[in-house]
This record gives C-alpha cells, sequence and structure tokens, in this order.
C-alpha cells in the first residue's frame, strides 16, 4: 500500500497525533488503558477510507478530521465489546482489554470510546457526521444480534448471511467512505453512492476473512475458528447447501457438537474445500470488489482514485 500512503501518508500523521488527543482521560486507569489501546491499533484501513473518499470529492479539513476520529472511535469501542461478547483473550496477537482488566472495566471502556465519539461530533455541530455513523451501530447490533440467533439453529442461508455482514461487518466501512465524502463535498448524491462502494468493499472484507479460516497463513487467529465458534461462514453454507443430506447432517452435528476436536474440525475444511465452498466464496468475494470499483470508476481519474482502487484491492489481495 505504498502508493495509499504516498497519498494520504501526511493526513494519516496528523490523525494518529489527534486520535490519541481526543481519547485522553483524567482518570488515570483509563488513561493508561487508552495507551494500550492506541500501541496495539491495527492497519487502521477504516480512517485511510475516510481520507481517501474526502480527497476524492474535496480538500481535506478538520471535519474529515473529526469523520475520521469518529469512524476509528466506534470501531474501536465495537471491538473492545466484541470481545467481551466473545469471550477472546486476544486481539492482534495481544491480550484483549477484558483479559487484562476483566469485562466490566472492558465494557465501561467501550462505552467511554462510544462516549468521546458522541461528544466530538455534537461539540462541533458533526450532525450529518452523527446519523451516519449512528447508523452504522444500529446495524451492527442487528447483525450481530441476527447471527447469534441463526446460529443456534444452524440453518443460515446464503441470503441472510450476506444480511448479517452488511449490517455487521460492511456498515462501518460503508460510513467511512460516506462520511469521509460528505466531509469535503456536503453532497448527498455523492455521499449515497459513496455509502454503496464502501458497502460492497465492506462484503468483499468480510468474505476475504471468511476464506482465511481455511487457509494455512499466520493470520493472528488459529484455522478452523469461526468452525469452532459455531459461525456459519460462506464457504460452509455453500456446502452444506450443496452435499448429500446424509453428509449435511454429520458436519452439522460436528459444528453443534465435536467443534472442539481438531481432527473433527480438520475434517469439516477438507469437505468444504471439496466441495468447491472456497472456490465460490472467492468468486462472490471477487464480484463484489469489482462491483465496488464499477462504482469508483464512475469518478474521473485521479490519484486519488488510483489510491482508493489499490486499497480496494488490498482488502481481497491482503495475506492476512
Amino acid at each position: 500500500m505504498n502508493f495509499v500512503n504516498k497519498i494520504i501518508g501526511e493526513e494519516l500523521g496528523i490523525f494518529e497525533k489527534k486520535f490519541a488527543e481526543s481519547v485522553k482521560s483524567q482518570t488515570p486507569l483509563l488513561d493508561r488503558i487508552m495507551k494500550y489501546i492506541i500501541k496495539r491499533k491495527g492497519k487502521q484501513l477504516r480512517p485511510m477510507f475516510v481520507f481517501l473518499s474526502a480527497k476524492l470529492h474535496g480538500e481535506i479539513n478538520e471535519s474529515t478530521y473529526r469523520a475520521a476520529a469518529l469512524v476509528e472511535l466506534l470501531h474501536t469501542a465495537t471491538l473492545v465489546h466484541d470481545d467481551v461478547v466473545d469471550e477472546s483473550l486476544e486481539r492482534r496477537g495481544f491480550f484483549s482489554i477484558n483479559a487484562i482488566w476483566k469485562n466490566k472495566i472492558a465494557v465501561l471502556v467501550g462505552d467511554y470510546l462510544l462516549s468521546k465519539g458522541l461528544l466530538l461530533s455534537t461539540s462541533n455541530d458533526d450532525f450529518e457526521h452523527l446519523h451516519i455513523l449512528s447508523e452504522a451501530v444500529k446495524q451492527m447490533s442487528e447483525g450481530e444480534l441476527l447471527q447469534i440467533e441463526k446460529a443456534r439453529k444452524l440453518n443460515l442461508k446464503e441470503d441472510i448471511y450476506f444480511e448479517i455482514i452488511r449490517n455487521k461487518t460492511a456498515s462501518l466501512l460503508s460510513s467511512a467512505c460516506s462520511v469521509g465524502a460528505y466531509s469535503t463535498s456536503k453532497d448527498a448524491t455523492v455521499t449515497e453512492k459513496m455509502k454503496l462502494f464502501g458497502e460492497k468493499v465492506g462484503i468483499a472484507f468480510q468474505i476475504k476473512d471468511d476464506l482465511f479460516d481455511y487457509g494455512k497463513e499466520d493470520i493472528g487467529k488459529p484455522t478452523g475458528n469461526d468452525i469452532k465458534e459455531k459461525k456459519l461462514t460462506l464457504p460452509l453454507i455453500y456446502t452444506l447447501n450443496n452435499i448429500s443430506a446424509a453428509k449435511r447432517r454429520e458436519l452439522i452435528y460436528i459444528i453443534k457438537n465435536e467443534n472442539k476436536i481438531p481432527h473433527k474440525v480438520k475434517y469439516v475444511i477438507d469437505t468444504v474445500v471439496e466441495a468447491g465452498g472456497i472456490a465460490y466464496a472467492a468468486e462472490k468475494m471477487n464480484e463484489y470488489r469489482d462491483s465496488a470499483l464499477q462504482i469508483l470508476h464512475s469518478f474521473p481519474e485521479t490519484e486519488v482514485r488510483n489510491a482508493l482502487e489499490e486499497l480496494v484491492r488490498y482488502t481481497t489481495d491482503r495475506k492476512y
């Protein structure tokens, strides 16, 4: 992503300082946790999408920096809360907040991050930013709850899967693109177009994550982790709908009752590969990526558009 960094590297550097400043607290424990979070931040894909979407339609300004901070605050809050819900002790190869400070503090930290996002927007009259991101938070909650509900029965159909990831994963990336575009264009049509662009990228991004569960790369989580957690991802859904009834019952029994036994998990993975689940999911991922690029290409070609295309392709070509 060298070209992306060339186009928005300076803005990302300024953003990091502004973001660190925005989460400071007068409470020593909270400030210590915030520093821990900042030191272990991820690739910052969402702020990148905010800045490139903004720059595609105008000059980056203070409103853009606040938009990127709001996206990152909400994203970080949801990750902290997700780790509590999933009882996960690791995040990006490091101990999660709940692993070190326990669940009660982790929930309160997530709440603090959400409140900082609300204050950042309301204090600067960024009400459209808040509207866009509030819709994303609502969708993320709905997607998570729908996934939990469907996981119990293991009867997920492909259309429900796409509804889940559209809400749970794609909504935040979609919001990052739309709020970035709005911060420089103030144009409702452009904002809506970038929202759809981000949604399609977000869906492709999630399918790539699904595929990692069947790969061999060191991706920060064990292969077969989704199966162990009874998560029905696209490769598995395709497989369950395209094998014999007897084989389907066998896989469902393993997922429900034997999902912690390594050789059983491997058997499920091998079956998914043999049934063409991986190839099908990869094809779908590329369809969504290409659909996103089609929207992007409706704008004039510039260095910024090319950088945005590189970032889109990174989401599907990444190794972790």
